[in-house]
């Protein structure tokens, strides 16, 4: 049977049954051999570019401004805030006049390396989810995409901006190049870790812990849906295989995942494989924000995905291995000034 995932509100791990435990690594061939394992699996952030274009910079000033949504309070760092990891801390986000989201919001660092956006997969890039979100009920609840240009076109500032941001439009105020310029200052949010020291040849970046961690991960067969450079985001897979998962995270009602999407049968309880990225800051876990700590997630879909009873010992060497995947909070993650209206 193939394995499957865990899903956490950034992170989903697929966790076997542990049949045999794996040696801590401490010899140089040993911490040799993990590496060059690890690089059959993983591969290294992007560079995350020296110079900020003009493009990326209007992004940064959109990301942040609250005066396009319908009641001049949200913006997209609403829910996605530099002092929790570019996630809310929530279990479920809060948007427009407070009214709350369906789902967990996922951290927007490392975004850009996922194969689609959203938990259900119904985003499918990052300017896709930006331009949509203008006319989210529970996002920024404009009745439609001339109303929110309208509130920008209303804002002096912004008309230099958009032209040097899109030059050669005649009117570069529009929902593509508000999408657009969103999605360029989210692809610069990149959160480069000791996991990527270690992968690019560093094999003492990892502390001893994080390295047997590592080897649990991979011999357990997370890898099979946590790879590549953002560590999972993906794949679609689904959640419960052994038993339905609200059981065991407490859950207030079932959702049905990407089955709401495309109505497909296959479908039911299947969600995004999310990244690893930054997973130890941004709890709560799983899509409805259900479980407060990493290593209660990781013992709960042990047993819900493969019915299997994770030694402590397992989970805090797979949350230790886990840990090494925090970056720093990219420094151009912070509020900018704003343009200011007309008239004042």
């Amino acid at each position: 049977m193939r394995k499957h995932i865990l899903f956490l509100s950034c992170a989903v791990l697929a966790i076997p049954a542990l049949s045999a435990v794996a040696e801590e690594p401490t010899t140089e061939p040993e911490i040799k051999t993990l590496l060059e394992d690890a690089q059959k699996h993983f591969r290294p952030l992007p560079a995350v570019p020296a110079a900020r274009s003009e493009r990326v910079e209007l992004g940064r000033r959109l990301f942040f401004e609250p005066r396009v949504s319908a009641d001049g309070k949200v913006s997209c760092a609403h829910c996605h805030q530099p002092a929790l990891y570019g996630a809310d801390g929530l279990a479920k986000s809060k948007g427009v006049f407070g009214r709350a989201n369906a789902r967990n919001a996922p951290t927007v660092f490392n975004a850009a390396l996922q194969f689609k956006q959203h938990w259900r997969g119904d985003r499918e890039s990052l300017e896709d989810q930006a331009q949509q979100s203008l006319l989210g009920p529970a996002s920024f609840g404009n009745p439609d995409y001339a109303a929110a240009m309208a509130k920008l076109a209303a804002i002096a500032g912004y008309r230099d901006l958009f032209a040097k941001a899109f030059p050669g439009e005649n009117n570069p105020i529009t929902v593509e190049n508000w999408a657009n310029a969103i999605g360029a200052f989210e692809r610069s949010l990149l959160t480069p870790s000791k996991f990527d020291a270690f992968l690019t040849g560093n094999a003492n970046a990892l502390a001893a812990a994080e390295r047997t961690g590592l080897r649990k991960f991979m011999d357990v067969g997370c890898v099979e849906c946590h790879s590549g450079a953002g560590v999972g985001g993906e794949t679609f897979e689904k959640f419960g295989v052994i038993e339905d998962y609200w059981k065991e995270t407490g859950g207030a009602e079932p959702d049905k995942g990407r089955f709401d999407v495309t109505k497909q049968d296959a479908d039911l309880y299947v969600f995004k494989v999310s990244s690893l990225r930054n997973v130890a800051k941004t709890a709560p876990y799983f899509h409805d924000g259900s479980v407060a700590s990493l290593p209660r997630a990781v013992q709960i879909m042990g047993k819900a995905q493969l019915g299997t009873d994770l030694a402590d010992q397992d989970v805090d060497a797979i949350v230790a291995f886990l840990g090494s995947l925090t970056g720093p909070v990219p420094a151009n993650f912070s509020a900018p000034a704003l343009p200011e209206a007309q008239g004042q």
